[in-house]
């Protein structure tokens, strides 16, 4: 496309599809007779590639309520990602079209919502840990400094921990292993002993014993249900805590044969990838984005996903579903076959590709490694900047336009923008790197482990435009742990330096 030329001479011939209603025509007719182009002539002042510029020339011919749904969320987007006229743009936008983030308002938005909330969020009470874990890794992402909630947060975490092992969502309610992950990772995010030493680690081993369950996965609390979010949960738990993988022998999963916490737990996650390739909660369930990311993130902890995905999942099948995500004009993701993109998606199949990623950099396990990524991060990266963020006073980030902005839709639209900007991969580390191992003749070519490391987009091994300003970067976010890799490494090397609980 042309660039910000103004010379009469130079001018882009287009044909441009409307934005008018597919439906119109009846389900028996030649769609592709009756389709309504309307050429006309533009000069493109910004730099946006075709397919963000007007609706899906490949369409299906049968018209139903989830195909209108899609065909208003797609018109309601294209406004916010085409911008025709960028000299009069409101919010302003750089050279490709794409709006900046305003980091500020986000992050006042995240600090108020870490003050007491009106008398409406009455209903939000159990779910309190998880406002914490949203506002405070936002917060992170934005680069802002979360050490003055210190103190406030060990004594929230220490009203809902249980004797019994474990946080429930408020003082006096039972454990439950989501609202035990937000607050550990809240506690994480802001770092230090005084947030460490605040979690029973004791109490909490042995409240997992009694979640983990015959068939190798773990129950979401004692007696409730069992779904993948329970293998990844407590998979986190046990691994940046570093808690001890015996089971008690109390636990429902106790057998003579000594089984750990982990024992059948990946052969669990396999048993949800679907039919389609992607993961489901359960086994026979509909697949899902959030339960991909978590069966990933499970079984990148149980091992080197390079080895664990390709050995308890079909490959080729999950990489197709997570493509088929994707969509344009919006850029952004849906979270199931035939459903809306939604903002928070970009975390939870977002973050699924670095993942994948590396498992096929390193293990091609029958599929062809990679040379560029395999979603489009310029799309990810439009959808959220253009579509996702709060222009109004409120600010923070949201679904889709229309929506109002949350802190669960801030934290994790800001996670996946972190993944498209930034590329994450498995670096071998030499023994003699590694604490406790003594070095040896053949060091240079033993490895005994691996660490992520990032680089910052667009890479030197792959063809990319940066349509963001480099102002508009935000922190890099672990794989696996969706937060800052110092805060994870800075409490794994606490726990593994003590002796016993």
């Amino acid at each position: 496309m042309a660039s910000n030329a103004n010379t009469d001479d130079v001018v882009d011939e287009e044909i441009l599809i409307t934005s008018g209603r597919y439906d119109s025509y009846p389900a028996d007719s030649n769609f592709s007779e009756n389709i309504a182009y309307r050429p006309f002539q533009v000069q493109p002042a910004i730099m946006i590639p075709d397919h963000f510029t007007h609706m899906p020339l490949v369409r299906d011919r049968l018209i139903t309520d989830t195909s209108e749904m899609q065909d208003e969320t797609a018109e309601t987007c294209l406004p916010s990602i085409f911008v025709q006229d960028p000299a009069n743009s409101d919010p302003p936008v750089n050279e490709f079209g794409v709006p900046h983030l305003d980091r500020k308002r986000h992050a006042r938005f995240l600090h108020k919502s870490l003050e007491p909330l009106p008398g409406t969020f009455v209903g939000y009470d159990p779910s309190r840990p998880w406002f914490l874990f949203w506002c405070l890794n936002g917060l992170s992402l934005l680069g802002e400094d979360v050490s003055m909630y210190r103190e406030r947060l060990i004594d929230t975490a220490r009203s809902m921990q249980n004797a019994s092992g474990g946080f429930g969502g408020g003082h006096g309610q039972s454990s439950h292993l989501a609202t035990t992950y937000a607050v550990v990772m809240g506690l994480t995010i802001v770092g230090g002993e005084a947030c460490y030493e605040a979690i029973d680690r004791r109490s909490l081993w042995k409240w997992l014993c009694s979640l983990k369950q015959p068939d190798g996965g773990f129950q979401m609390s004692v007696g409730g249900e069992e779904d993948v979010r329970g293998a990844y949960c407590a998979a986190v738990i046990i691994s940046i805590l570093d808690l001890p993988l015996d089971l008690s022998p109390d636990s429902p999963a106790w057998t003579s044969d000594k089984p750990t916490l982990y024992t059948g737990l990946a052969n669990y996650v396999q048993r949800c990838q679907t039919y389609e390739g992607g993961i489901s909660a359960q086994p026979g369930s509909e697949a899902h984005g959030g339960y991909a990311f978590c069966a990933l993130g499970c079984l990148s902890i149980l091992d080197s996903p390079d080895r664990s995905i390709p050995r308890y999942l079909n490959v080729p099948r999950l990489v197709s579903w997570l493509a088929s995500r994707q969509y344009a004009p919006e850029g952004g993701f849906s979270g199931r076959t035939n459903k809306l993109v939604d903002g928070c998606y970009s975390h939870w199949v977002g973050d699924c590709w670095p993942l994948v990623e590396a498992c096929l950099q390193r293990s091609s396990g029958g599929v062809p490694t990679p040379s560029q990524s395999l979603f489009s991060r310029e799309g990810l990266i439009r959808y959220i900047l253009c579509c996702c963020q709060d222009q109004t006073k409120r600010g923070g980030l949201r679904d889709k336009p229309g929506r109002m902005s949350d802190p669960y839709h801030t934290c994790y639209v800001l996670s996946g923008l972190s993944s498209a900007q930034h590329k994450w991969e498995l670096v071998d580390k030499p023994v003699e790197a590694i604490e406790g191992v003594a070095s040896t003749a053949a060091v240079e070519i033993n490895y005994a482990e691996s660490v992520w490391k990032a680089s910052p987009f667009p890479f030197a091994d792959e063809e990319g435009v940066q349509v963001f300003d480099e102002e508009d970067r935000v922190a890099t976010v672990h794989p696996i742990y969706t937060m800052s890799a110092d805060r994870v490494n800075q409490i794994q090397t606490y726990f593994r330096a003590k002796v016993g609980f």
